[in-house]
């Protein structure tokens, strides 16, 4: 604001009439003036979710926030109010959460989750909070007040470090998403506005670990590089490896199958936690409307099943059409509509550790890219990819698929630095 000093100087060198419109000028402008820390200030509010009336606009919230955004889709609403924690899901059997509400005035304007997943603390002998399902108007000073008050709730609960955003794991969608706006997600893929990594690293939080996503043309085939067509073929031979398809008579035992190897072969990966039982049953359950035998794989040797991969349609064109309401007739329109859907998400190629680094992750995947294109697939992504997995990283890029989106996990102290000094 200019100072008193140089008003009066050039009011002083002013005729009278416009010494009086100069006056009126001023007045107005100190009767409307705040200092910016108390028009910011002013009723900001967090609260945790409480009540119907609460869980509605935690919900709402999203909607609201991407009304006017072309590549924004609709989560399946279903299945979102499980994973926030406002009906039963098995995850938190060994997990607590809270949600938490920033209002301006009477207006909601930001939301996180805050989590406490005790089986990844155990796994890892960590005490780290994490946080998910953030969303936040443009908005800096209410966004720090939302996560510093998440934060404060998992330091009441004995954590000292927080990491996110994961929804509500990494077993689950994950990551903030910080290049590759110009085209909308894949199914399960997380999307946000690009203003969020700037409300993140204003409330202190750093980049930990990226993931990426890639793309290509499902004729990858036709001009595959040789290197790997002769690691693919070497690998068959060695092991004499067998890929077959999901067998749809015994398809809740298979589809278990992909998951014990899941959680088997990941051990040794960056944040990785095993699902529990009961979480291997729901998402057997999920699974089960969701994959075509015909684009699954699971390689096995001497009858033994030792890798396994799966291509999940992308089903978001037909979430965004039914708006992510599976009842009354939603879930019909989507298994109508799939036989249209022209691009495959390939999730998983996993493979027991003792038969990891010898390609059979690429023999489980070669299975099923001829079947994808006679389904009619024409775009392919392989999603995420962990930025320090750079076999796998290297891998997808040999053959020929380019980085299309990368999300962001970042992690934050709640312990005070002059106490991680002292430790």
């Amino acid at each position: 604001m200019v100072s008193m000093g140089q008003h009066f100087c050039t009011f002083a060198s002013m005729g009278e009439p416009t010494r009086v419109c100069y006056l009126l000028t001023f007045a107005k402008q100190l009767l409307c003036y705040q200092p910016l820390n108390a028009r910011m200030s002013e009723n900001v509010l967090c609260q945790p979710v409480s009540g119907r009336q609460d869980q509605k606009a935690f919900l709402d919230l999203e909607k609201r926030l991407y009304s006017d955004d072309p590549n924004w889709v609709p989560p399946l609403w279903s299945e979102r109010v499980k994973l926030v924690g406002f009906k039963h899901h098995p995850f938190y059997d060994n997990a607590e959460g809270q949600t938490f509400l920033v209002r301006r005035g009477d207006r909601v304007v930001g939301r996180v989750l805050a989590v406490v997943n005790h089986a990844h603390n155990r796994y890892h002998d960590e005490t780290r909070g994490f946080f998910g399902f953030f969303e936040c108007e443009d908005d800096e000073e209410a966004a720090i007040e939302l996560l510093d008050t998440a934060g404060d709730w998992l330091k009441q609960r004995g954590m000292t470090c927080v990491r996110g955003p994961v929804h509500p794991s990494l077993n689950y969608e994950v990551g903030l998403l910080v290049d590759g706006f110009d085209t909308p997600p894949t199914f399960l893929i997380p999307y946000n506005h690009p203003y969020y990594e700037r409300l993140i690293q204003a409330a202190g939080f750093e980049k930990s670990q990226d993931l990426y996503s890639y793309e290509a043309s499902i004729d990858i085939l036709e001009t595959l590089d040789p290197k790997l067509l002769f690691v693919i073929e070497e690998s068959t031979r060695r092991f004499n490896a067998v890929c077959r398809s999901i067998d749809p008579k015994n398809f809740n035992a298979d589809v278990r199958v992909f998951l014990d190897i899941y959680n088997q072969s990941l051990q040794r990966t960056w944040g990785y936690v095993p699902m529990s039982e009961a979480e291997v049953d729901d998402q057997s359950n999920g699974l089960k409307n969701l994959l075509l035998p015909k684009l699954t794989s699971i390689a096995e040797i001497d009858g033994k099943p030792v890798g396994a991969g799966f291509g999940l349609l992308d089903y978001n064109p037909l979430i965004k059409k039914i708006n992510g309401k599976l009842l009354p007739f939603g879930w019909l329109k989507l298994l109508m509509g799939r036989k249209k859907l022209k691009r495959l998400r390939l999730v998983s190629a996993n493979v027991l550790p003792e038969y990891q680094k010898w390609g059979l992750g690429l023999v489980t995947l070669y299975k099923i890219l001829p079947e994808a294109i006679k389904f009619g697939i024409e775009m392919g992504e392989f999603s995420w990819v962990l930025e320090s997995n750079q076999l796998s990283r290297g891998t997808i890029e040999r053959g020929g698929a380019t980085r299309s989106k990368t999300h962001r996990i970042y992690d934050r102290s709640l312990t005070p630095e002059s106490e991680q000094a002292s430790t």
